[in-house]
């Protein structure tokens, strides 16, 4: 559960640092919180999925588990961001 909260808080962080580097696709600061929380949960499960994130209940939560949380939801948050930031903008041309 710990794992889930680090990943949503590093995607609603990753949200808003990928909206701050990429000005045109921000979607205020509620909807990169929100894009970046739903990114982070995704990136979260994602890695566990492909055997790549630590497993707590083996060894606990260590640093480096800790780290890779934080990375992989702060990716999942900004990757996710600029999918539908870009989105948005091919929607608002039509």
């Amino acid at each position: 559960m710990l794992e889930l909260i680090i990943s949503l808080v590093a995607g609603a962080i990753g949200g808003n640092g990928a909206a701050a580097v990429m000005k045109n696709l921000s979607l205020g600061t509620a909807g990169n919180s929100i894009v970046g929380i739903i990114g982070g949960g995704i990136g979260g499960i994602l890695l566990g999925m492909i055997g790549a994130a630590p497993d707590a209940a083996a060894g606990g939560m260590d640093m480096g588990a800790i780290i890779g949380q934080l990375l992989s939801g702060g990716v999942g948050g900004g990757v996710l961001l600029a999918v539908v930031g870009v989105i948005k903008g091919m929607m608002s041309k039509a």
